[in-house]
């Protein structure tokens, strides 16, 4: 691999400068396969025709708002070499401790002066990054598994291309428009620009 050299390496965020990817509202997003290769299934007669591999990636899509309860998903699709899909991030829910709870007096700790912060402040929720994130994560690891274990498809170096497409969704006619592209997607195919 090439030393890295900044005139040459040089990557520019395609996120909305200073957008907080974290506050609610409804995200399209668009992952790649690495080398646009052919891992989750194909498309026959227009429709597509998820393989193991594809089967799993619907499957750990799913089951995001198990890991990220403040996720609702929405129109998907699995597609040979990429994956689309509407997510909404809704208000972060507050937790709350049992009623029947009662405070630890052997704690020990230095106390500071009223009305000052302690410890360490709360962050805010997950970002549109960390869930794209932990996704492909996820989905790799089983990849490995299945290419280990069932023999799937190898890949080179990465299953995921490194980074993922967003779009805010602005309005109603624009959550209508992609989810009908999404929902159509295996139909277009072949004028599809992923199709390789």
């Amino acid at each position: 691999m090439a030393k890295y050299n900044p005139k040459i390496h040089h990557r520019r965020s395609i996120r909305l400068k200073g957008y907080d990817y974290s506050q609610p509202g409804f995200y399209f997003i668009t992952v790649c396969a690495q080398d646009r290769e052919h891992f989750f299934g194909r498309i026959r007669n227009k429709i597509m025709g998820l393989n193991d591999a594809g089967i799993m990636v619907h499957h750990e899509w799913i089951s995001i708002p198990e890991r990220f309860p403040n996720v609702k998903l929405h129109e998907f699709m699995v597609m040979p070499n990429h994956f689309h899909a509407i997510m909404e991030i809704v208000g972060t829910t507050l937790v709350v401790a049992p009623n029947n709870v009662k405070p630890n007096k052997n704690i020990t700790g230095q106390m500071g002066q009223m009305g000052q912060p302690q410890g360490v402040a709360p962050t805010g929720g997950k970002t549109v990054g960390d869930i794209v994130g932990a996704f492909q994560s996820i989905t790799t690891v089983k990849y490995i598994r299945g290419v280990k274990n069932d023999y799937w498809k190898r890949f080179n170096g990465k299953l995921w291309q490194r980074n993922y497409w967003e779009h805010i969704i602005c309005n109603e006619n624009e959550y209508i428009r992609i989810s009908e592209y999404i929902k159509n997607n295996p139909l277009n195919w072949k004028d599809d620009k992923l199709y390789v």
